[in-house]
């Protein structure tokens, strides 16, 4: 499956799983303890100064940045034709600091290493009979597609632009669904077979 991951290095890179997961978990979480737009908006350019501080290492998701944007742009105008602005400012800079957070984590953190941190994560549970690694392994597939989505999306999107001068929208729907159900068939056959030998 394809993967956002950046080769470019960045110091984040170089920052262990585990504390990457901690530190955005905390940031993510602040921004839902108040409802104050100048808060929120420090909050904001905080993961803002973050993100720009990786470098090249933001190239691969440059894509997705403009979609971010995009939806931004169109959540805000909504709130503001409902009369409802301060809301509007406040989901929007929920969302950015979010979705940044999130996106630095993709770029530089590698899908064995938060698998890794899960697990030990969820270690505690096996005295209670639970299968962790199953669930840390459940998890860490959720992640994996998610980003895997934005990748064919992205790739489908190019290909569309190429053909055509303009960007896919919607249309691009039916050949997504059928390459992620695919690759969802293709890993389910995979590990079915490393599990039965």
């Amino acid at each position: 499956m394809g993967s956002l991951y950046s080769e470019h290095r960045s110091w984040l890179h170089g920052v262990p799983a585990s504390v990457k997961l901690l530190l955005f978990a905390l940031l993510g979480t602040a921004q839902y303890a108040t409802n104050k737009v100048t808060l929120l908006g420090a909050g904001a350019l905080v993961c803002i100064l973050l993100f720009a501080s990786l470098g090249r290492a933001i190239l691969p998701a440059r894509k997705l940045l403009a979609s971010l944007l995009l939806a931004s742009l169109l959540i805000l105008a909504f709130h503001v034709f409902m009369k409802q602005a301060v809301l509007g400012w406040i989901s929007v800079l929920r969302l950015l600091s979010a979705s940044l957070l999130g996106i630095a984590l993709t770029l530089t953190t590698r899908s064995t290493d938060l698998l890794d941190v899960l697990e030990r994560l969820l270690s505690p549970l096996q005295k209670l009979g639970i299968k962790t690694e199953r669930l840390a392994l459940q998890l860490a597939m959720m992640l994996r597609f998610t980003e895997h989505f934005f990748v064919v999306w992205k790739r489908l999107n190019e290909a569309h632009r190429l053909r055509t001068g303009k960007a896919g929208g919607l249309r691009l729907l039916a050949p997504l669904t059928i390459q992620m159900l695919t690759s969802a068939r293709r890993v389910a056959d995979t590990l079915e077979m490393r599990i039965g030998e």
